[in-house]
């Protein structure tokens, strides 16, 4: 999947591809056209930088019902030559979210637009999954003839059908045709679920990881396997070396710490950094000045794990440092400091702005560390991250932080925060927007009544709403 490109935050299209508040309300006071324009440039192009976490397809629905959107542009995305040619299922995963979402509302033309795709589509499992939510029992056994018809009778086909409702998200449609007194549905489904089973108890049994009785030097060489074949195994190597470890293996540790080779080095770093061993801030900071890319970002990773005193002061020393450590200290105190640690993190979160943009990995703890230590003086640089950024999660944490250091922000942001697409973002505005507003009131109302709310969100909502709303 290509990098999705990102309009400007002040146009239409920018503010929908963000899944901002705002991208609402100004797509119902556009030309009917030119948002329904905006509105299927995202959905068919999904703007997402991680389409796997970020909401999009529900605030998307709900703009589809409010300009009562044909579907048409959905439809020839789906059934063009390309889903054929492009099997990623990032390509077509957010359209057919939408259309379940529009189901749910009650649109029938989303409903069959479901149904045609899961029989004929390439990402027909996705459909069948959004049905499996949706449809009714009649509407999902008359699925089951085309989408069987997609593994033949052989055994690859056999495997591959197992593979397929072994890994289903959603068991209902499966559930039903294992009922289905067909040979051809019923039986298959049925053998296909217990071979799905008899598979994963086969994999458990060829398990070629860590074994009792595996020396310090084998978890080890384990680890530096996984490096070798681009696995990284450091992680789960370290939580065995705390098993297998005793006090006499300490030197050893400590010299594949300085120079084992890069799975050893890492693993050992991790291991001493769980336990709080005294010499792992130096040895880390030695990983991080001499190490490969792949020592570093494990010495790193350990680092910011620590929870000590010792780690928190070490931080303070190296948070001007300018490399992957200074930043990792810089988060370490967003985390863990305390209020006299106020100006080092904003030093912290101004410098990545300025340095990697609105999108950088490591404002995410730099924002939520603004926030918890109060510091009113970042809300700019914190109204910038909410305006500019491409991820709808950085934008929800950037609000929490501005709720707790802006006063402006029950009259500013949280109103429009109403009609976010992340479901948190909606529920702090429901905490926080102010009910004078009378777009407040009424939003605050639709969505205590909107069934595909989620119930958080509800449930912020019926604190705010009283006998005065």
């Amino acid at each position: 999947m290509f990098e999705p490109v990102i309009a400007p935050s002040g146009t239409l299209l920018g503010l929908l591809q963000r899944g901002r508040g705002d991208g609402t309300l100004h797509a119902l006071t556009a030309p009917r056209a030119e948002a329904l324009a905006a509105l299927n440039h995202c959905v068919l192009s999904d703007p997402r930088n991680d389409w796997q976490v970020e909401n999009r397809s529900l605030y998307y629905a709900r703009l589809f019902l409010e300009l009562n959107g044909d579907l048409g542009d959905i439809e020839a995305h789906l059934f063009d030559a390309e889903d054929v040619l492009d099997t990623d299922e990032s390509r077509t995963g957010l359209a057919l979210a939408v259309l379940g979402h529009l189901a749910s509302y009650g649109r029938r033309d989303a409903l069959e637009l479901l149904r045609r795709y899961a029989a004929n589509g390439t990402n027909w499992a996705w459909a069948l999954d959004e049905l499996a939510l949706r449809d009714d029992d009649a509407g999902l056994r008359a699925l089951a003839a085309p989408v069987l018809a997609r593994f033949p009778d052989d055994d690859d086909g056999r495997a591959e059908l197992a593979a397929a409702v072994r890994d289903s998200f959603e068991p209902r449609p499966w559930r039903l045709w294992a009922d289905d007194p067909r040979e051809s549905v019923g039986a298959r489904v049925r053998a296909a679920t217990e071979r799905g089973s008899f598979d994963r108890w086969q994999r458990q049994l060829r398990s070629t990881g860590p074994r009792p009785g595996w020396s310090v030097r084998a978890v080890f060489e384990w680890a530096q396997q996984g490096v070798e074949r681009g696995a990284a195994l450091h992680v789960p190597a370290a939580r065995c070396l705390s098993a297998v470890a005793g006090p006499d293996d300490r030197p050893e540790i400590i010299e594949a710490a300085k120079n084992g080779t890069d799975g050893a080095r890492s693993t050992a770093l991790r291991y001493l950094a769980d336990s709080q061993d005294p010499d792992v801030l130096d040895l880390v900071e030695a990983a991080v000045s001499t190490g490969s890319p792949i020592v570093v970002d494990a010495a790193v990773d350990a680092f910011e794990r620590m929870r000590s005193i010792a780690a928190v002061d070490r931080a303070r020393g190296w948070v001007h440092r300018p490399d992957p450590l200074g930043a990792a200290a810089g988060r370490m105190l967003a985390c863990h400091g305390g209020t006299k640690d106020s100006d080092l993190v904003l030093g912290a979160l101004r410098e990545a702005v300025r340095g990697e943009g609105p999108d950088a990995p490591t404002l995410w703890t730099l924002v939520d560390g603004a926030g918890r230590l109060g510091i009113v003086c970042a809300a700019p640089v914190l109204r910038h991250v909410y305006r500019e950024t491409a991820s709808s999660h950085l934008r929800g944490r950037a609000a929490r932080a501005l709720a707790a250091t802006d006063p402006s922000f029950p009259t500013g942001f949280a109103v429009e925060c109403l009609w976010d697409c992340e479901e948190s973002t909606r529920e702090l505005a429901a905490r926080h927007a102010e009910t004078g507003d009378a777009r407040v009131v009424e939003q605050l109302r639709r969505l205590a009544a909107d069934p595909a709310e989620e119930a958080e969100v509800q449930t912020a909502v019926r604190s705010r709403i009283g006998p005065e709303v």
